[in-house]
């Protein structure tokens, strides 16, 4: 019979704590030491712990690092997991962390089965992911300069009376205002220069979105979610990075679970409460998904752009983005005249939305990893 042997790893930058648990219920949990942080001393560390006949199953926390060490296990044939550091199960009397013990703890919860692992992309899926949180990061120093330099002018006494801001007659106005000082000039024209380098950033990034998403082999996704309404190029190249290929999710309400949609219970007895939404899993899909879901407050309508996206798709996708458009728009205004505030309504479609995204995704053919 083959024996098994679970390993945890506490995973930092310049050291590995590994402790090892034997496979049998009541088997010895022992620390087998610190290893430096390289692929190398990794596994030379693991070939000292394996013997004939014994199978490996690694797990370490998600984090900064990656999952470089995840796909080196997976060339050897040894058996890893990147697990959820925030359901890691813990006691609420722990006062004292380690390495040492935090590398125990994932060795004995994996032994038991009590870890979440997390879903590891395609390298390629991984790049195009890396490539669309770049561009949300111009945008958000994008937004962050605007924020500032209204900060400032605000500070000084101007106002701007025009009917909308960073537009070519709002960049003019700024560009001839005078200042009382020129220390100040200094700092309107630093913040000018900044904005304009985020906007550039943006529509590099936006373009190599493009550019790369035409030969990716999650492509077909991308398609036929920009087939629904309030979600084009760039939303449906974030939602699809972020989120993967959604058949691993066998019900609707583990997408809604994931994304940290659903709402918050405390529950006991006979009373139950329940609270705001979880806010938990990926925030960055949750984010655009909340933003597209806005759309859905206007009347349902194909327009002259949405039919030319829907013009390859099929009957089905079809039906479902119409589907889509119906049901939520009839559920946001349900809400707004039940009195429920904007966001919260917003909120909820963003929720209903996700399931009418994982029906969809369901019939597209998505070719595995090369």
């Amino acid at each position: 019979m083959k024996k098994h042997s679970y390993i945890g790893l506490d995973v930092h930058k310049e050291s590995i704590s590994i402790a090892v648990a034997e496979g049998r219920r009541n088997g010895e949990v022992r620390d087998y030491g610190m290893v430096g942080g390289s692929l190398i001393a990794l596994e030379r560390a693991l070939r000292g712990i394996k013997k004939e006949g014994v199978e490996l199953h690694c797990a370490y926390e998600g984090g900064p690092l990656g999952f470089v060490i995840y796909r080196r296990f997976k060339a050897p044939g040894v058996d890893g997991a990147v697990v959820a550091a925030s359901l890691i199960p813990r006691k609420p009397g722990e006062r004292i962390k380690t390495n040492r013990r935090d590398a125990i703890k994932l060795a004995r919860s994996h032994r038991a089965g009590e870890l979440t692992p997390v879903h590891v992309p395609d390298a390629r899926d991984e790049a195009i992911r890396d490539l669309c949180r770049a561009r949300t990061d111009a945008v958000r120093d994008q937004r962050r300069g605007r924020q500032q330099l209204k900060a400032l002018l605000l500070r000084l006494g101007y106002h701007y009376t025009g009917k909308s801001s960073w537009t070519e007659a709002h960049l003019r106005y700024l560009r001839e205002l005078e200042m009382s000082h020129p220390a100040q000039k200094v700092v309107l024209e630093e913040y000018l220069i900044a904005i304009g380098q985020a906007e550039e950033r943006v529509a590099r990034l936006s373009e190599q979105i493009q550019l790369q998403v035409a030969t990716w082999r999650l492509k077909p996704a991308v398609e036929a979610l920009m087939a629904m309404r309030g979600i084009q190029l760039i939303a449906a190249s974030v939602l699809v990075s972020e989120l993967g290929d959604l058949r691993r999710f066998a019900h609707p309400r583990q997408l809604m679970a994931y994304l940290g949609l659903v709402s918050s219970e405390y529950s006991s007895g006979n009373s139950r409460h329940q609270g705001a939404i979880t806010k938990c899993g990926n925030t960055h899909a949750r984010w655009f998904l909340i933003e597209c879901a806005q759309h859905y407050a206007l009347p349902p309508k194909v327009s002259k752009e949405l039919s030319q996206r829907q013009q390859h798709q099929s009957q089905r996708i079809k039906e479902l983005s119409w589907k889509a458009q119906t049901r939520l728009h009839r559920r946001f205004w349900a809400l707004m005249q039940r009195g429920l505030c904007r966001q919260k309504a917003v909120v909820t479609v963003a929720r209903e939305l996700s399931g009418f995204i994982w029906a969809m995704m369901r019939e597209v053919p998505v070719p595995k990893p090369i």
